[in-house]
């Protein structure tokens, strides 16, 4: 199935894309590229990994792939938007499972932790698996979907941490 896909990344995934770009072209898959578009060791991963989580909420695009050091990062940031349900994935089980069972719609990686080679099997099979729609798991995502709501409901609270 060919998708169409919001590929972010910070310096620290900025060589991997150049490979990954052209790669998931040539399996069919629409990339919008939301950058970085040129090496700068001083960007910042919630750039690049909001502008995909973006992308992903609005319905731009079907998924959306991250790219950092660790992964880390880009997956907390990700998941503070509406309608993203980010997860760190460096094996293909994981890949797969994250989306059939817990509707997973990105994939953030970590170009410090894992191979090229890997990376495009874990991508492929993130990008080929389906929701699998079974009662257990639309009972949990409804439950997930619930929270996700409750939380967007709440006004004048104070999140996280001090900021410098």
């Amino acid at each position: 199935m060919r998708l169409k896909v919001a590929l972010g990344t910070d310096h620290a995934g900025f060589e991997f894309t150049s490979e990954l770009r052209p790669w998931l072209e040539s399996q069919g898959h629409t990339i919008i590229d939301v950058g970085a578009f040129v090496f700068d060791p001083d960007d910042d991963y919630p750039d690049f990994a909001d502008a995909v989580a973006r992308s992903v909420s609005s319905g731009e695009v079907d998924r959306g792939l991250i790219i950092c050091g660790s992964g880390v990062g880009a997956c907390v940031t990700a998941n503070k938007t509406l309608a993203v349900r980010a997860g760190i994935c460096h094996d293909p089980y994981s890949a797969h499972q994250g989306v059939e069972h817990d509707d997973m719609n990105v994939l953030c990686l970590g170009s410090r932790i894992i191979g090229i080679e890997v990376a495009k099997e874990v991508i492929a099979i993130f990008l080929l698996a389906r929701f699998s729609g079974e009662a257990r798991h639309n009972r949990r995502l409804k439950k997930i979907l619930a929270i996700e709501q409750r939380e967007s409901r709440q006004d004048g609270r104070e999140v996280g941490g001090p900021l410098e």
